[in-house]
C-alpha cells in the first residue's frame, strides 16, 4: 500500500482557504497512491472556538473529500470539527474511494487545552478495511494512552493524525516507536508545520515506522509531501517468526458515560 502523509501549515480557523491549499497538495502528487492523510483539524488548526469553523456530515469539508476522493481513485483521512445535535466532535473521517465513510470521533481530549470543555470524547474504536490491510486510525493525544490503541484487532497500520506542538515533539517521536513496537504495526504519524492563532509552534515530524520500529520515513521539519510504501507480506512473516503478539495480556475497556 502506498501512502501519501501530507505534512503541511494550517490556516487558522479558515476551512475554505485550508481545503484550496490542500487541493493544491493534492493535486501536486503525481504517482498513484492508496491513501492520503491529512492532519488534525486539517480546514481550522487545533481551535477550541468549535462554532467558528464547525461543519455537517453533509457539509462543504466532506462533499470535497468525497470528490477528490473519486477524482484521485484513492482513500483520504483526517479529522476536522463535526456538530451533530448540538455537540462538537473532534471526527476522524476516513473517506474510501466509492464515497462512502467510516469515522472516528477523538477518545482522549487534550485537558490541558480544554478540548474536553468543548468537545465530545468518543467511545467506539475504528478498524478500516481497506485494500487487504486493516487500519486503526487515532488522534494526537491518543498516542500517549496504549491500552486504547492496543492491538487487540490484528490490525495492519496504526494511524495518527496531529497538531503535536515543538515543545513536546521528542514524546511523539518516541512514543510513535512506542506503538509500532508494542503492537507489531505499521504506525504512520501525521503533524503539521508552522504557527497557530495561540502562538504554538508546531514542526511536523511526520513520520511512517515499520512493525520493528525502525524507520520507513525519517521525521523532517519543513512542508513536505511524503510517499511511503508499506508491504504486509512482510508484516505477516515477521509477527508469524516473532510471534510476540500472542503472548499479550487479555482486557476489556469499560467506558464511564456518566
Amino acid at each position: 500500500m502506498k501512502i501519501a502523509l501530507l505534512q503541511t501549515v494550517q490556516f487558522w480557523e479558515n476551512p475554505n482557504e485550508n481545503r484550496t491549499y490542500l487541493q493544491e497538495k493534492i493535486n501536486s502528487i503525481s504517482q498513484y497512491v492508496d491513501l492520503i492523510v491529512l492532519p488534525e483539524m486539517c480546514t481550522s488548526g487545533f481551535t477550541m472556538n468549535p462554532k467558528n469553523v464547525a461543519e455537517k456530515m453533509d457539509g462543504e469539508t466532506i462533499s470535497w473529500l468525497k470528490e477528490t476522493a473519486k477524482t484521485k481513485n484513492c482513500a483520504i483521512t483526517g479529522s476536522l470539527v463535526i456538530e451533530e445535535n448540538g455537540n462538537y466532535f473532534n471526527r476522524l473521517v476516513f473517506v474510501f474511494p466509492n464515497g462512502s465513510i467510516q469515522f472516528y470521533n477523538k477518545r482522549h481530549l487534550f485537558t490541558l487545552a480544554g478540548e474536553d470543555q468543548v468537545y465530545t470524547a468518543g467511545t467506539e474504536k475504528l478498524i478500516v478495511e481497506y485494500k487487504g490491510f486493516k487500519i486503526c486510525p487515532l488522534i494526537c493525544y491518543d498516542l500517549r494512552f496504549p491500552v486504547f490503541s492496543r492491538n487487540t484487532e490484528d490490525y495492519d497500520v496504526l494511524i495518527y493524525v496531529a497538531n503535536w506542538p515543538k515543545p513536546r515533539i521528542n514524546a511523539w517521536d518516541i512514543l510513535l516507536k512506542a506503538r509500532a513496537v508494542e503492537n507489531m504495526s505499521y504506525v504512520i504519524g501525521v503533524n503539521r508545520v508552522g504557527l497557530d492563532g495561540n502562538n504554538h509552534e508546531y514542526v511536523g515530524h511526520s513520520q511512517a515506522i515499520d512493525f520493528l520500529g525502525n524507520y520507513i520515513q525519517k521525521p523532517l521539519e519543513t512542508e513536505e509531501i511524503f510517499i511511503v510504501e508499506l508491504d504486509k507480506e512482510k508484516l505477516l512473516e515477521t509477527r508469524s517468526k516473532l510471534a510476540f503478539l500472542n503472548d499479550k495480556d487479555s482486557f476489556e475497556i469499560v467506558i464511564d458515560n456518566s
